[in-house]
């Protein structure tokens, strides 16, 4: 059996150039045979760094304590209908503060539909669109996930979340207070919510590339941020960003989690690290509580 500390950060480097396609899948595995060594094959290997829905669900769709659901909204630009989970505690007392949480570059995938019914769990109604609606949705695997994200425009796709940040706060059972978090590609479209929506409660971008100096005066809502210390592609933009927020007097707290990867929250795949992925969670859940109330 593979062991976490039996696989060289090198590896997983190259599957984080692969799920950002740096590389299409044919570079992935020649360059992945290079590390084929010892007791290690390439279909070890790619079975045991390509992501495990199946046995990492922490929270069941059918969970008898959350509501959980598939609805439709609209989007603002160009009237698309959006597919989402909405997810909220089954017997709540009272209206609740809301999340709209932003999956990776690949549609909502069963790991972002968990999070969603985990921030449900925590108190919270919480909205999970799929990007990828106009497509077909999230086709079932992530490597075709990838393909059909490429094909949509990013920042339509960040109109369509901030068209989901505005159907959660006019939500009958919603306070009116949103807050999004994002991982990854869902990190970017939290930080472009900050700047695009001025009604935004609070901001959580996990691993996520950063606006412009020149966007960050319009930011209103607090942030947290959380990265991998290891993640070296995105940590390169965060001197920057730190710098305009403070220039401009911005709320916000940074976390960089030691040896831990890009997507170390993801506990589908061995990027994960239990011990970070569960203190940023809490401390996200914390400054929700903090923010939405």
């Amino acid at each position: 059996m593979i062991r976490k500390e039996d696989i060289k950060q090198e590896v997983f480097d190259l599957y984080d150039d692969y799920a950002h396609n740096r590389i299409d899948r044919r570079q992935f595995l020649d360059k992945l045979s290079l590390y084929a060594v010892g007791g290690l094959t390439v279909p070890s290997l790619l079975s045991f760094i390509m992501p495990d829905y199946e046995t990492k669900i922490q929270v069941p769709k059918d969970d008898p304590e959350l509501k959980t659901e598939d609805i439709y909204y609209t989007s603002v630009k160009g009237g698309k209908h959006i597919k989402a989970q909405l997810s909220r505690p089954a017997n709540a007392d009272g209206k609740l503060p809301g999340i709209v949480v932003v999956h990776e570059n690949r549609g909502l995938n069963p790991y972002i539909a968990d999070v969603g019914r985990r921030a449900a769990k925590a108190g919270f109604i919480s909205i999970s669109p799929d990007a990828l609606t106009p497509l077909g949705g999230y086709p079932g695997t992530d490597d075709e996930g990838r393909t059909l994200q490429r094909q949509r425009d990013r920042n339509e796709m960040l109109e369509d979340f901030i068209a989901a940040f505005h159907y959660l706060s006019v939500h009958p059972e919603c306070t009116g207070k949103v807050g999004v978090v994002g991982f990854c590609f869902g990190g970017w479209i939290s930080n472009m919510m900050a700047v695009k929506v001025p009604d935004l409660a609070a901001a959580v971008p996990f691993y996520g590339g950063q606006p412009s100096a020149e966007e960050v005066p319009q930011i209103q809502a607090p942030l947290l941020l959380h990265f991998g210390a290891l993640d070296t592609r995105v940590n390169e933009g965060w001197p920057a960003y730190e710098e305009a927020l403070k220039a401009n007097g911005k709320k916000y707290t940074a976390y960089m989690y030691e040896n831990a990867n890009h997507g170390f929250h993801n506990d589908s795949t061995p990027r994960y690290d239990k011990e970070n992925a569960e203190l940023a969670w809490k401390r996200t859940i914390d400054f929700f509580k903090e923010n939405l109330k």
